[in-house]
């Protein structure tokens, strides 16, 4: 009968990637591992399974070298993986360890198996419950059981493991295998850069010595604890408990300042330490996490960049073409002309475009070309909801939060200092807060989105464009966000007031990367005399998927049909906050609607909301950028999964502790420095 220790273990560890092969006092970990399992005289062979992702060849050429078998096999399907390479090993009895606890002892995997053969039983591990530290973790099971799993299992949570199946299913017969005392407290496993430190203490202190045993290791726990602190605040399997997303978040915070590209897409921002993060691909409005879970995205469908819906087939396929015709040449992109006359086309009143990749970067583009036009560096930023990229870039930060650390004459920010005194802001629908500016400085641009949280009073638009027109200043109406919702091109074209510059983008490209600042020739020509380029600004896709996005809005009529939709979904919040007493608050313009419940736990609610829709499918808080594929079935049953939800904030506006109901913290409410 043949034993076969087989460990588990690849480069590309989600959480810590390429962990196995860091070296510890000059050996690579799986080394190390290796070596200490082959000291157990009950295994007749150890064979490595990795995946076949290019990223474990170094791997598996290193444990060949070693001597040890190797078999690669599919990435994902990790029970699939190790039950061929039980078979390629014609193993009767299996040892599973995993690649990522080096402290393995061998006394213990032998002891192990001979209670496993003592016990006769199909499984034996030694974690239900556990009494060892966790990083010893071994299971022993016969092939035939290994087999019939292998065969038998179906769900994605038993095919990314090897023995969740042979631990849950009434057909197989298990045992556990305990220690007299309960050390399940220690952590000597290897997920996260502090274990990893952990156990290269230990590895140092015993060092030249490879053969020490798990006891000596817990003596020297208690004779140095603060060499074992580092990871005490790990959770023990937190792994097998997290999706594939959360794991990958987790690592991002580590090499990605916030952890992302984006604010508005961090977790903590809808459901901290539940939320999936990250999408494997998106279709119509719904998306697949990393897992293959299946949800409805009634959120803010790419930060209200797909009012189309995702990956829209004629958009898609017109961008297919210009990658297979080259999307980059020494030559520049004709379509960089045609969308400039479509958009020009749409908005009258214009003559020149500048085309961007971001809302950032049009931004920018608009602010310097419009103090260089109007000769004055001064803007009246109309900051009612505060998020223009350019804007937040001049005024975060001061020194005592982010330090001292500066080039001379930046601010703390890496600012220019003199920029962070002359913009101005004033509050949207306050034209006399705009005219006190305009009378103590000279201003010299006007800044200002025509609506989004609320409309524009009466009147007020066209109060600006005057004051703007008698004063000489630059007007610049940012609808980066807000065109494309109503109207085919900006929402300014409904009031009837014309801009200097209108700032369109998010919805342009519908999911690709494309801004425009649209302006009047006067003003858009002084772009000439400074130099504003980017070499990614010259790129194809963006232009051709604008290109074919505004012929399928204008054919459908998009912007229409996500207002009706938009305000079906205001209807029926509505409803809901009648029929359960809530106090709740629309705003927003519809296609880009949100709610809020009027309660000094407005936040937690959020959270309730967020986390209880994820358990139904939904990827949804108190926001929805509408989308065309967001269909009447679709916002109804939206709607009826939100009904049981309404009632159980009902129920802690009259006194149920909301806390008790979430499964973990609450989301945040902007930015956080995230640890």
């Amino acid at each position: 009968m043949k034993t076969v220790a087989i460990v588990q273990a690849r480069m590309g560890s989600t959480r810590y990637p390429g962990k196995v092969m860091l070296p510890i006092c000059g050996t690579p970990m799986i080394g190390l591992l290796l070596q200490r399992l082959s000291g157990a005289r009950n295994i007749d062979q150890i064979v490595l399974a990795t995946s076949d992702d290019a990223r474990n060849e170094p791997l598996a050429k290193y444990v060949r070298e070693l001597g040890h078998s190797v078999f690669q096999g599919s990435e994902n399907d990790v029970l699939g993986r190790y039950y061929l390479a039980a078979q390629g090993a014609g193993a009767d009895t299996v040892v599973r360890i995993t690649g990522d606890c080096p402290l393995v002892d061998p006394s213990l995997v032998d002891e192990m198996i001979a209670a496993y053969r003592d016990a006769a039983v199909d499984y034996l591990g030694n974690g239900s419950p556990p009494t060892y530290p966790d990083g010893l973790d071994v299971e022993v099971f016969s092939f035939k059981a290994l087999e019939a799993a292998a065969r038998q299992a179906t769900s994605a949570a038993d095919r990314e493991h090897v023995t969740p199946f042979l631990r849950r299913s009434d057909k197989f017969s298990r045992a556990n295998h305990a220690d007299a005392a309960d050390e399940s407290g220690e952590r000597w496993t290897v997920d996260e850069p502090e274990d990893f430190e952990v156990i290269s203490n230990v590895f140092q202190h015993f060092h030249p010595r490879r053969d020490f045993g798990w006891r000596e290791v817990l003596a020297l726990r208690r004779e140095h604890s603060g060499w074992f602190e580092g990871n005490r605040h790990l959770i023990r399997n937190e792994g097998s408990q997290l999706g594939a997303g959360q794991k990958l978040w987790r690592h991002a915070k580590r090499v990605i300042p916030g952890g992302n590209m984006l604010l508005s897409k961090r977790a903590e921002m809808f459901l901290p330490e539940q939320w999936p993060a990250y999408f494997s691909r998106a279709k119509g409005c719904r998306v697949w996490d990393l897992d293959g879970r299946e949800y409805i995205d009634m959120s803010i469908m790419g930060i209200g960049t797909n009012t189309l819906g995702y990956g829209e087939p004629s958009v898609d396929a017109a961008v297919r073409e210009v990658i297979d015709a080259g999307n980059m040449s020494t030559l520049n992109c004709p379509e960089e002309v045609y969308l400039a006359d479509r958009l020009i086309e749409l908005h009258p009143w214009a003559q020149m475009v500048r085309l961007a990749r971001t809302g950032g970067e049009a931004n920018a583009i608009a602010i310097r070309i419009a103090r260089a036009a109007s000769g004055r560096d001064k803007v009246a930023f109309c900051g009612y909801h505060g998020w223009h990229d350019w804007y937040l870039a001049a005024n975060l930060g001061d020194e005592k939060t982010l330090g001292s650390h500066l080039l001379p004459g930046l601010a703390p920010n890496g600012v220019p200092r003199n920029l962070r005194n002359t913009i101005l802001p004033f509050n949207f629908n306050r034209f006399d807060e705009l005219q006190v500016l305009v009378d103590q400085h000279s201003i010299g641009v006007i800044m200002m989105e025509v609506s989004r949280n609320r409309d524009p009073e009466p009147g007020f638009l066209q109060r600006v464009r005057d004051l703007a027109t008698a004063r000489g200043i630059v007007l610049i109406f940012d609808e980066c966000t807000s065109g494309f919702r109503q109207t085919l091109g900006g929402l300014h074209l409904q009031y009837g007031v014309e801009p200097d510059i209108v700032m369109l983008g998010k919805a342009l490209g519908n999911g690709y990367a494309i801004t425009a600042a649209v302006g009047r020739r006067e003003v858009m020509e002084v772009a000439q005399t400074s130099f504003i380029s980017s070499t990614f600004w010259t790129e194809r896709i963006g232009p051709a998927a604008a290109l074919k996005t505004l012929a399928v809005m204008e054919r459908t009529r998009s912007y229409e049909q996500i207002t009706r939709t938009g305000e079906t979904i205001n209807a029926g919040w509505k409803k809901l906050a009648e029929m359960h007493g809530l106090p709740v608050e629309i705003s927003g313009l519809p296609a880009l609607t949100s709610f809020a419940i009027k309660s000094p736990r407005r936040l937690a609610y959020k959270t309730l909301i967020t986390q209880e829709m994820l358990a139904k499918g939904y990827l949804a808080a108190n926001s929805v950028y509408v989308c065309t594929e967001h269909t009447p079935q679709i916002v109804d049953a939206y709607m009826q999964a939100l009904d049981p939800i309404f009632a159980l904030i009902k129920s802690c506006e009259e006194g149920r502790d909301v806390n008790s109901l979430l499964s973990g913290p609450v989301c945040h409410d902007g930015f956080k420095r995230l640890n």
